[in-house]
């Protein structure tokens, strides 16, 4: 699944690195351990996220 977002990300002129990828998904992991509730956010946002990346490649694909 990371290579899929890395894949969208590249796309879109974003570059992150693996190791940088890996922190802020234990950052997460954390935060949501320590409050529960914060879990409809970063829920919320990866779905936002996936979305926008989702269009960008069907706009990039359609445009071609």
């Amino acid at each position: 699944m990371s290579e899929t977002i890395e894949k969208s990300l590249k796309k879109i002129g974003v570059t992150f690195s693996k190791p940088i990828l890996a922190l802020i998904a234990l950052i997460f992991g954390v935060l949501v351990i320590a409050f529960p509730d914060l879990l409809q956010w970063i829920v919320g946002l990866y779905f936002i996220i996936q979305g926008l990346l989702f269009f960008a490649d069907y706009f990039e694909l359609r445009s071609k």
